[in-house]
């Protein structure tokens, strides 16, 4: 690939994909796309080799996703007050584009700590330069070669974040505003991963570890902290920020207990990870912690094991992941976490009517937390 195949494609103007409310998405790819389009000339230029690598970086952050870190923090800042159109909120706009790189960090380096061989239906970054090195006959190891390469440009993305939020062209005193939560969001992002791994290692079932990486790893910057940072870059005042940050943690964790029945039971056409992946890689989630709760409490103790057995079993053919997946309906897991998820878009939707917003972001918001924690079939 060519710098120039990072340029947008959709005209710099912004009456060409129409008002920012009403095409955000479209808006936020412009922006990345830009951004990456930008450093991506500079990189090739000063280091043509790495220049290659950072071609494969900006076309996995540009090939897919649902930008709700961007989608969460643009309407907080609209429901705080913040214009919808105007030089700052094209400032505002790039500053929470900025959001997508630290998920890119995260998926890079996620994908590669849990050795996974699919993201969004393609090889992760580590399973492709592994590829790479190896059809190219490099010296040394592929697979050493593919995780060097994602730890590498997952570091890259986390910089670049801090970059693209930095030269937005917010105004001075909204910027520092925002700093507060966007400092915290990177360091919770990390802290929640390493949770996870943690979790793993230690072989810990309790809801209560199960809970704190979903606080932690999904809701904190997936919903809360973008939330906290649009309504700081609109000067909300403390009690909507605090209403804010009440809904995103609860739809957060909803998000991240619907999206791990999806890791069990979703189509892989649709999550684009094959089915059953969450329990190959030994992942103690919250549906794991209440089916094996529930099979010992009811004396079930064999098929306890059935499900022990296959946390972390990266051989499980499909047949056992049905079997595991059937013992989780039939104990009552799944329906344990249906309610939990039920509970908490309750919650959440009390905190979002505890405050008034300007139109129409309640309503908006309202539509995201629905989005995020319904079920697909």
């Amino acid at each position: 690939m060519h710098a120039a195949r990072l340029t947008p494609v959709i005209d710099n103007s912004g009456d060409s994909i129409g008002p920012i409310d009403d095409a955000l998405a479209a808006h936020v790819e412009r922006a990345l796309a830009d951004y990456l389009a930008e450093r991506h000339a500079g990189m090739a230029e000063a280091a043509p080799s790495f220049g290659s690598a950072v071609e494969s970086l900006a076309s996995f952050v540009l090939g897919g996703g649902k930008r709700l870190r961007p989608t969460f923090a643009w309407w907080a800042w609209r429901g705080a007050g913040g214009a919808g159109s105007g030089e700052q909120a094209h400032a505002v706009l790039r500053a929470v584009s900025a959001l997508e790189l630290i998920q890119a960090c995260a998926l890079v380096h996620d994908d590669l700590m849990d050795a996974s061989a699919m993201r969004r239906g393609k090889p992760t970054v580590h399973v492709e330069f592994a590829a790479r090195h190896r059809a190219l006959r490099w010296l040394g190891e592929p697979e050493r070669f593919g995780a060097a390469a994602a730890i590498l440009l997952g570091d890259l993305a986390l910089a670049w974040a801090d970059d693209m939020f930095a030269g937005a062209g917010l105004e001075p005193v909204r910027q520092a505003a925002a700093l507060s939560p966007w400092q915290a969001m990177r360091a919770e992002m990390l802290a929640g991963q390493y949770l996870d791994v943690l979790t793993q290692a230690k072989g810990d079932e309790s809801a209560a570890a199960a809970l704190s990486v979903a606080r932690m790893k999904t809701a904190a910057y997936t919903v809360e902290r973008p939330l906290h940072m649009g309504a700081a870059l609109a000067g909300a005042p403390e009690h909507v920020i605090a209403a804010l940050r009440g809904f995103g943690a609860d739809i957060g964790v909803a998000f991240q207990l619907r999206d791990d029945l999806l890791g069990m039971f979703g189509d892989t056409d649709v999550t684009g990870k094959p089915a059953g992946d969450d329990l190959r890689e030994g992942k103690r989630t919250l549906l794991m912690s209440v089916g094996l709760r529930r099979a010992d409490a009811a004396g079930r103790h064999a098929d306890a094991k059935v499900m022990r057995t296959a946390l972390g079993d990266d051989a499980l053919d499909v047949d056992a992941v049905e079997r595991v997946r059937g013992l989780l309906v039939e104990v009552g897991a799944v329906a344990e976490v249906e309610s939990r998820i039920a509970d908490l878009a309750d919650s959440a939707m009390s905190a979002l009517r505890s405050v008034d917003l300007a139109d129409p972001a309640s309503a908006v918001l309202d539509g995201l937390a629905v989005t995020a924690t319904k079920r697909t079939s």
